[in-house]
């Protein structure tokens, strides 16, 4: 006898006795999942059933478990669905003094409740009249009182369903694609809700609804444990939170791996992401047969009345269009043909994908399945047809999706491309990411699909994108072990040892763009010279920025602008020039611009900081694009010239961010003016802004702000600081601290050093107070944005423009570092 039975046995029924049993229960770890949900409910029968005898009930009602109490799957905070059915023949004083009976207990737990009282007719009237009523008694369930009342209810119920199915089910799928539109998909969302988001428990219940209604099942295979998988990890966070939530939010992850024996946060997030993904792709199948049979149903009396009029006549074939060898089109969806043997065609499963994919038709859940079962694994290396057929497949853009999602869904991708595995169902911590990782991966693929006529060979462009975040399975950094990845699956795929290489490379350097684009000063030669270097041809520089802007379109919102284009396709311009054997200017040589001379100028003649702000515009990127393309907005360029003085760089860091205004790129520059015009150094600063929000700030209320922070009347500080209290931090994961290091840039110009912290306002001015203690220069900065994660790279000199020994360098980087904990 279990501790539980011992309990149930000597207390009896009432509310404390029933919530000792019940945290007894919860507290079981001999139970957990189905067994302990079950048991949950039979104690609640049981303790329910009590309430109601000791009511002394008419004659002629019954107390019913409805929607998930009536499937005997309580969790632990979940709500008790109740319904008290009468007949209609007791008073109706008796039946409402029967509800308070059994309502009132329920409540003085506090206990979540939703009930009703209603007859039969007023349960099918209420249930006809709302669709969520109706999901409910389809899984109604008796507790007490009147079985022979609940049985005919469910019959009544059922039939109802069954026969109103052509009308209730397209408003089951339109209200299923209304809760996915609002809350997401389950299997890309980091805080996902378990119950609503697309994937989740509801669209289980709906799944369950359909087979109820006989026109049409759902894959059963996978599909109950997926379901069990999602109410264990809500049983979970139940317990762990004590809260009634179904949003598996990020501080409470750790805790829910805890509860089910699970290694991490992340082992967590694959099992509920690989769970949401069967549940979904189950959910797409299903509602396409729907709507088939809904459809057929529709044209089958326009066929009688055709019939009838041609006695004997026979049955119109079904039509058949052929799409590929072995591969035909059907009803709307792409099957195999009647002569296809995929036991002696290993090509079959690419060429039914890529067909699928080119004609933007689905591929049938039997013609996936029988590929799956009797296909042959594909020989190593591939043949030629196989490896066109995967290109065919990859660039046909948005329709590769779910053509690639049917095939993952039976197993045919992991036996393709075997290091798949590692990267499936992969959380992406970074929260600029959308995806997980290997829908990124297919993302990257289709975005790349749209850039294949920049590149001269589209077929490398399209399987670098599949593969450039391959090493994410994998321990350290993910382009290192990328590459030795993709090598080994381009040879695999059957490309040679050429392409192989360019691959392989692509894969390694497929952040090297961007990230040198924002994060490296472009006017320094060792820049543009060690980015050539690593890309080693124009035909590789070519591909690898084409996967850049894929690689960032498919990141998510955040990762790519016009902004980050144009610094990405100026730095592509410069590397080019080097390929084909230009020289680069030396910087130290360069001329100041007409502008910046007119502002050293009145700078020096006035004595006081004098500024131009003005928006920036870039032609569309893509040489593609039509000549009349209106130039797009890539930022706000602010010049500034001010008589050279310490603490010019945290003073207008300090009022840019004031006036929200978030800066991208710095530099720094003394000016040396025509003999003549005056003596003195002038200080001129060419910064890339941008708005956080609403319009510019005017330029004259800037450069008041600006006099005021150099002359120390503007305390930005204190400022700063008041802003931040006034706005209370989000709840969620500590920020990591900040980490400062000396870059190995090579450069001649200047010591780089790299500040990763978390992005607030003011970090540029924190920054430059602590290295204007250190009495260094700062000849320019580079400002890169992620999410809630910054990069700033600043590039800085002793006061005699000489660098900074190795030493130096270390000991600010380290100052640096404490100066922004």
């Amino acid at each position: 006898m279990t501790s539980l039975e011992a309990s149930t046995q000597t207390e009896d029924s009432g509310p404390g006795g029933y919530a000792a049993a019940r945290l007894l229960l919860l507290h079981e770890k001999e139970r957990s999942g189905p067994p302990r949900r079950n048991a949950l409910a039979r104690l609640t029968d049981d303790w329910l059933a009590g309430l109601f005898a000791a009511a002394a009930p008419p004659r002629g009602t019954a107390l019913v478990a409805v929607g998930g109490y009536g499937r005997a799957e309580l969790s632990p905070r979940s709500d008790l669905d109740l319904l008290l059915l009468h007949d209609g023949s007791a008073d109706q004083a008796a039946v409402a003094a029967l509800a308070d009976r059994i309502w009132y207990p329920v409540w003085d737990l506090g206990m979540a409740l939703d009930h009703s009282v209603r007859t039969p007719a007023e349960a099918r009237t209420t249930a006809g009249e709302d669709l969520k009523v109706q999901l409910g008694l389809l899984d109604a369930r008796h507790v007490a009182g009147d079985a022979g009342l609940v049985a005919a209810l469910r019959t009544t119920v059922l039939a109802d369903w069954r026969n109103q199915a052509p009308k209730r089910l397209p408003e089951l799928d339109e209200l299923c694609r209304d809760r996915a539109e609002r809350m997401g998909e389950l299997q890309f969302l980091l805080e996902p809700d378990l119950k609503e988001a697309r994937g989740g428990l509801r669209d289980a219940q709906a799944l369950r609804a359909v087979a109820a209604s006989w026109l049409a099942d759902a894959p059963r295979e996978g599909l109950d444990a997926a379901r069990r998988r999602l109410l264990d990890a809500r049983d979970a966070l139940h317990l762990s939170t004590g809260r009634a939530t179904d949003r598996l939010a990020l501080q409470e992850q750790d805790a829910v791996a805890r509860e089910l024996g699970l290694l991490d946060a992340d082992t967590l997030l694959r099992e509920v992401y690989e769970a949401a993904r069967i549940i979904s792709y189950a959910t797409d199948v299903t509602w396409r047969e729907v709507n088939r049979v809904l459809k057929s149903r529709s044209a089958r009396p326009r066929l009688r009345s055709l019939l009838s009029a041609r006695p004997g006549a026979a049955k119109p074939p079904v039509e058949r269009t052929p799409l590929a060898e072995g591969v035909v089109e059907m009803d709307g969806e792409v099957v195999l043909a009647r002569t296809a043997k995929p036991e002696r065609d290993p090509v079959l499963p690419l060429r039914a994908a890529a067909a699928a994919a080119q004609s933007g038709l689905p591929i049938s859940l039997h013609a996936v399945r029988r590929l799956a079962a009797a296909a042959k694994p594909l020989p190593v290396p591939w043949p030629a047809e196989a490896r066109e057929e995967l290109v065919t497949l990859l660039g046909a853009g948005e329709a590769t999706v779910p053509v690639w999602e049917a095939l993952e869904a039976e197993g045919l991708i992991t036996r393709l491309l075997p290091d798949w595995e590692r990267v499936r169902c992969r959380p992406q911590r970074n929260p600029v990411h959308t995806w997980t990782v290997d829908r990124h991966l297919v993302e990257t693929a289709v975005r790349a699909a749209s850039l294949t006529r920049r590149v001269g060979r589209p077929d490398l462009l399209l399987v670098a994108a599949l593969l450039h975040d391959i090493g994410k399975g994998w321990p350290g950094d993910h382009s290192v072990a990328g590459e030795t990845i993709a090598r080994d699956l381009a040879t695999r795929i059957g490309f040679d040892r050429t392409d192989t290489g360019v691959i392989a490379t692509a894969v390694r350097h497929h952040l090297l763009l961007v990230e040198t684009a924002t994060r490296r000063d472009l006017d320094d030669p060792a820049t543009v010279q060690s980015v050539a270097a690593a890309v080693g041809t124009l035909g590789t520089l070519e591909l690898i920025h084409a996967l850049t802007e894929a690689d960032a379109l498919a990141t998510g919102p955040a990762a790519w602008s016009s902004w980050r284009a144009s610094l990405v396709a100026d730095l592509v311009k410069r590397v080019a020039g080097v390929l084909a054997g230009e020289t680069l200017p030396d910087p130290e040589a360069a001329a100041p611009s007409a502008e910046q001379e007119r502002l050293a100028i009145e700078a020096l003649r006035t004595g006081e900081p004098v500024l131009a702000l003005h928006t920036r515009t870039e032609a569309a990127v893509d040489p593609e694009a039509p000549d009349d393309d209106t130039p797009e907005p890539i930022g706000v360029e602010l010049v500034i010239a001010l008589p050279d003085q310490p603490g010019v760089l945290p003073a207008v860091a300090g009022v840019l961010a004031l006036h929200r205004l978030t800066v991208r790129a710095a530099d720094l520059r003394a000016v040396e003016l025509p003999t003549g015009l005056g003596s003195g150094a002038v200080l001129v600063l060419d910064w890339r802004v941008a708005a956080e929000y609403g319009s510019l700030p005017e330029a004259t209320r800037l450069r008041a702000d600006l006099v005021r922070a150099l002359d120390g009347s503007l305390d930005i500080p204190a400022r700063l600081a008041e802003r931040e209290a006034a706005y209370p931090r989000r709840r969620g994961l500590t920020a990591p601290p900040p980490r400062v290091t000396v870059a190995a840039a090579d450069s001649r110009l200047a010591t780089v050093i790299e500040v990763r912290a978390q992005d607030a306002p003011g970090l540029l001015h924190r920054i430059g107070r602590a290295l204007e203690g250190a009495a260094v220069r700062v000849r320019s900065a580079h400002v890169s944005t992620l999410g809630a994660n910054a990069v700033d790279t600043l590039y800085v000199t002793r006061p005699d423009g000489s660098l900074l020994p190795d030493e130096e360098a270390v000991d600010l980087a380290r100052a640096l570092e404490s100066a922004l904990r």
